[in-house]
């Protein structure tokens, strides 16, 4: 089993909580590449059916006059593999990880999913052992941290999205490429393509240059997942 035997002191530190069960902390960090008879993916289960529940009633309490629709929209935003990457990379979590050696050779300490499932097993623990009101003391502050959460946040976060999937499945960025501008120039319509690889993958157009990079990376992630499938 690789993994870099980290002081889990500094990581209390981080999270601003004492851990009580070190059996259930283990777990939490196991990744299941390293066959033993447990790994996080129950706990990761239960975490993030438990960030569902506390972003939802965070955003209700926040944003009064929004819609049903408008804090769905903001909890997919921030109950996603995207946002929980985003904060395992905030705590350092790649640190504390117990991995194959495969997986730590290829990178795993750093992938997306890796870290997304680990930062939610690690927040059942602490649901299972000190309740609801403990973890969002611990989980609410990261959350803040690292998103300026607001309905716009949703637009913002397909381009980062499609980034963090084609770094894991295609180890590259995606490019974006402005293909037209048409119209006066107070009434422009920009049409952007977006290559993954060389490959052209998607388009979309746009009233602003970055309106429309969100529409085609949106469009260009939807292509990727379902090739993926």
């Amino acid at each position: 089993m690789s993994h870099y035997n980290s002081n889990i002191e500094s990581l209390q530190k981080k999270l601003n909580y004492i851990f009580k069960n070190q059996k259930l902390l283990r777990e939490s960090l196991t990744h299941r590449s390293v066959k033993k008879n447990f790994n996080n993916e129950r706990l990761e289960f239960l975490g993030d059916a438990v960030l569902d529940l506390i972003v939802g009633e965070f955003l209700f309490h926040q944003f009064k006059d929004k819609s049903e629709g408008s804090l769905s929209k903001m909890r997919a935003s921030l109950v996603s593999e995207t946002a929980f990457f985003k904060m395992a990379c905030s705590i350092n979590l790649g640190e504390y990880i117990y991995l194959s050696p495969s997986q730590e050779y290829n990178g795993g300490r750093n992938r997306p999913s890796i870290l997304s499932d680990a930062f939610e097993a690690l927040m059942g623990v602490i649901y299972l052992e000190s309740g609801i009101d403990e973890l969002k003391r611990v989980f609410y502050p990261i959350m803040q941290q690292e998103f300026n959460i607001s309905e716009q946040m949703v637009s913002e976060d397909y381009k980062s999205a499609l980034q963090e999937f084609t770094q894991e499945y295609a180890s590259c960025v995606p490019n974006y490429v402005t293909i037209s501008e048409d119209g006066p120039d107070h009434e422009k319509t920009f049409m952007i393509e977006v290559t993954v690889n060389g490959k052209k993958i998607a388009q979309a157009s746009g009233s602003s240059k970055k309106n429309a990079q969100q529409k085609a990376a949106k469009l260009a992630l939807e292509i990727l997942k379902e090739s993926f499938k």
